[in-house]
């Protein structure tokens, strides 16, 4: 129930199938603390977890009617180009990659940037995963939950779940686990809508054409981009079933002006007056650097530590390299990254991974 396949128990484990299972928990009498999980991806248990684990296995993906979703497009008049927004609603216990999957072949356009992140819909609305210049807030429109504590059903919608990078106000301590998301409607859209100026996603994607013209923008569909990012994934980033990991260990930093400056200038001298250091200008003036980036110059690609290792094909993830790692081998090696990311760029990295 880990990616990381860490070996550990916890004291208590429940499943629940539907929304009316869910009801009848006895949220007070269960073994304390809770912990609501979904694929186990983002998890990094540094031991045996004393209390209960909940897991949803809540599994639909239904499209609402478009006209009752969007009524003022109903009464208007649409032109050929007018598309509605498309509203699904998706289970929590859906696998956010099969619902990837399902609406590329549907061919709606809004997660195909998504594709292939581990996890479960539910726990993507809490952590706001995000991969090739998406979030997944972009495409929210209302998160449903179960509120333990005054035992009722409650609903957020986007603008009130309080959503940054990698964050949410699921995450928010004051009340982190006191709502379980039961379902969560996405808009997507029958408009091609093609997301592709993050990195060289569009040199990846456009490889697939002989020819390089706008026309070729005619032929691009939901299932092809998922179909590029997929294999871009593949490439970098280890199987879970065969090298344990939790994904990105790390969020990218995101530093002011002045010091990407610094740090730009610093690799120009070791590296040349025509070296670019790879960034993100986000628009309030602040920069995002990639994490991975700054790993590697440090020397940690491939490296193992004990049954511990940073991936050789991206050093933004650490494996369970042997199978057999502890958690505390884990541990130890994002210890020594923050501390050599710190030495030698002046930033401090933070673990996207949550410590259990």
């Amino acid at each position: 129930m880990n990616t990381f396949g860490m070996k550990v128990k916890a004291r208590c484990f429940m499943e629940y199938d539907s929304v009316a299972d869910l009801v009848d928990i006895e949220f007070s009498e269960l073994a304390r603390p809770v912990l609501h999980i979904g694929g186990g991806s983002n998890l990094l248990f540094t031991g045996d977890f004393k209390g209960t684990v909940l897991h949803s296995k809540i599994n639909f993906i239904e499209i609402l009617d478009e006209c009752h979703s969007e009524p003022s497009s109903c009464h208007s008049e649409r032109s050929e180009e007018s598309f509605p927004p498309v509203l699904v609603s998706v289970g929590a216990g859906v696998v956010f990659d099969d619902f990837c999957d399902w609406a590329a072949k549907e061919g709606l356009w809004g997660v195909e940037n998504l594709s292939y992140i581990p996890g479960e819909v539910g726990a993507s609305a809490v952590q706001n995963i995000g991969a090739y210049g998406v979030e997944v807030k972009d495409v929210i429109r209302t998160v449903y939950c179960y509120d333990t504590l005054e035992e009722e059903f409650v609903k957020f919608d986007v603008s009130e779940c309080g959503y940054g990078y990698r964050d949410s106000i699921f995450k928010n301590p004051e009340v982190k686990g006191r709502y379980v998301v039961t379902h969560v409607v996405f808009a997507l859209s029958r408009e091609a809508q093609p997301k592709l100026d993050y990195g060289h996603l569009k040199d990846a994607v456009y490889s697939h054409f002989e020819r390089k013209d706008n026309s070729d923008e005619n032929a691009l569909t939901p299932a092809l981009i998922r179909k590029v990012i997929i294999k871009i994934r593949q490439e970098k980033l280890p199987e879970p079933s065969v090298v344990g990991s939790a994904g990105s260990f790390f969020k990218n930093p995101v530093v002011p002006m002045e010091q990407f400056i610094k740090i730009e200038t610093a690799a120009k001298e070791e590296f040349g007056s025509d070296y670019k250091v790879p960034h993100y200008d986000l628009p309030d003036g602040m920069v995002k650097v990639p994490a991975a980036w700054m790993i590697e110059q440090c020397g940690w690609k491939g490296r193992r530590s004990g049954g511990a290792a940073v991936w050789d094909k991206q050093p933004l993830v650490l494996v369970n390299f042997t199978g057999d790692a502890y958690p505390e081998e884990i541990i130890g090696l994002e210890r020594r990254i923050i501390e050599s990311v710190k030495n030698k760029f002046g930033v401090g990295l933070h673990p996207e991974v949550d410590h259990i």
